[in-house]
């Protein structure tokens, strides 16, 4: 790695926001050249689905008329990507699966919202197949590599997204967290990943994604920089399942967070295959506790009462939207075995297994969340491994290919089920280079305390420094 930015990398989106402001550039010409670095990486990075050269250079000469008019919108003619399984209008949404896709008639909510703050809109980033596996690859489009290190896997299910900003792509990305398909991919690529509270911003056209397991979320390079595009997408639709209280979290970048009692909490949640943290993990977790109780804050071991039937929860809710979304292909059969056998699965769990986990959320809420009777936040591993080879789960059976992403990622998912927010900050590095994350964590509605706790940390440690040598 180095510590030094190259000058064809993106500068970060609020620095290209400002940079537009005061005419140092236009959008024409930021979003030319995303659209060059993008096109020049497709076959080694292989972050994109749909590249929009055409219709992003048109969307940034709107741009540039509507600053010269006076529009002054936070994101006026910064160029974004946003994850292949939201909606834009005249793009095919596939969803990592392979087969031809329709053009979609009209924007996602957070798609209409990120247009109405004057983003320019340059691609959409691969996904693995609707979102299953933390690794990003597939049939559809063979794998998206790391930025760090062309064998691993950025993460996923939002790996495209991160390799598009880990590599300065572009300088913020969208992406969508079910099982921790943000935050795991922030870790494996040493960025910034926010998980917000579940309602924070519309999964419309559905009322909600995956039976409330699943949220939009933000990765960036900063915290500053997530904190900016999450407010710019923030709201709701009245179509919303969810709807929340809106809050301004780039206020919260520069508040202190007073001293805090942190939780560090170590222990995984039950899972039926076996997991352990790995030590070199492990001593990057520690160095964030380090760093906070440096910076005046109680860190002490505990662990949240997880129970042992906590999956029971999870699985009707994530196999019944598998089988949801199957129903969209426009070619079933073409997608991979293991998601047709998960889709499957989900149709006997979709009756009264699904009810049941969701009657018993507020339960798990109040037994979990009695942690934050003693703690104010929750550290944790957002991992329980390094990044894994992009091969990882390349032509395995599906029972060997939930022992591998289980092992790998036991930490995130909880926090799925119970719809609260979280945020991955970077962690430092394994001895082979390789990125290590930890998880700031909180109850609800609690962004803006993590927020402002992840931009002391950002102070403190200057992650936003290191960036991957260039090999792509």
């Amino acid at each position: 790695m180095t510590t030094s930015r190259e000058d064809t990398r993106a500068a970060g989106l609020a620095a290209e926001a400002a940079a537009l402001a005061d005419g140092t550039v236009t959008s024409v010409q930021l979003t030319r050249a995303a659209l060059e670095r993008i096109e020049a990486t497709q076959g080694t990075l292989n972050a994109f689905r749909v590249v929009r050269r055409e219709a992003a250079l048109a969307e940034a000469a709107e741009a540039d008329r509507r600053r010269a008019c006076g529009d002054r919108h936070p994101l006026l003619g910064v160029p974004i990507a946003v994850k292949d399984d939201t909606d834009i209008a005249g793009e095919p949404t596939a969803f990592g699966c392979a087969g031809e896709f329709p053009p979609q008639d009209y924007d996602a909510e957070v798609v209409r919202r990120l247009r109405e703050a004057g983003a320019v809109i340059v691609g959409k980033t691969h996904s693995p197949e609707l979102g299953q596996w933390p690794l990003t690859g597939g049939i559809a489009f063979g794998h998206t590599r790391n930025p760090w290190s062309r064998e691993h896997t950025p993460g996923g299910s939002s790996g495209g997204s991160a390799a598009a900003v880990a590599a300065g792509l572009v300088s913020a990305a969208l992406g969508s967290d079910g099982a921790g398909s943000v935050r795991i991919p922030a870790a494996w690529s040493h960025l910034v990943g926010i998980k917000p509270q579940r309602g924070r911003i519309s999964m419309w056209p559905d009322p909600e994604a995956f039976n409330g397991l699943t949220t939009h979320g933000v990765l960036a390079r900063t915290v500053a920089d997530a904190a900016l595009l999450l407010d710019a997408v923030s709201g709701n639709h009245p179509g919303d399942r969810h709807h929340v209280d809106p809050v301004t979290v780039t206020d919260a970048v520069r508040q202190d967070p007073g001293r805090l009692r942190i939780a560090l909490a170590l222990r995984t949640p039950f899972t039926a295959t076996r997991t352990r943290l790995t030590p070199e993990v492990r001593a990057g977790v520690d160095s964030i506790a380090r760093a906070l109780r440096d910076l005046g804050h109680e860190v002490t071991v505990a662990d949240p009462d997880y129970g042992i039937t906590f999956g029971l929860n999870f699985l009707p809710r994530s196999m019944a939207g598998l089988d949801d979304w199957l129903h969209r292909l426009p070619d079933p059969s073409l997608a991979d075995v293991r998601t047709r056998a998960n889709a499957r699965t989900g149709r006997l769990l979709g009756g009264a297994p699904l009810r049941a986990a969701r009657a018993y959320e507020p339960r798990l809420r109040r037994r979990v969340g009695a942690i934050f009777d003693r703690f104010d936040v929750v550290l944790a591993p957002t991992t329980a491994m390094p990044p894994l080879p992009i091969e990882a789960i390349d032509d395995i059976g599906g029972w060997q290919t939930d022992k591998v992403i289980t092992a790998a990622c036991p930490y995130a998912w909880p926090w799925n089920v119970l719809g609260w927010p979280g945020i991955n900050v970077p962690a430092g590095f394994t001895d082979a280079g390789l990125p290590i994350g930890a998880q700031l964590l909180g109850p609800a509605n609690s962004e803006p305390l993590l927020i402002s706790l992840a931009a002391q940390l950002e102070s403190s440690l200057c992650w936003h420094e290191a960036i991957p040598e260039r090999w792509w």
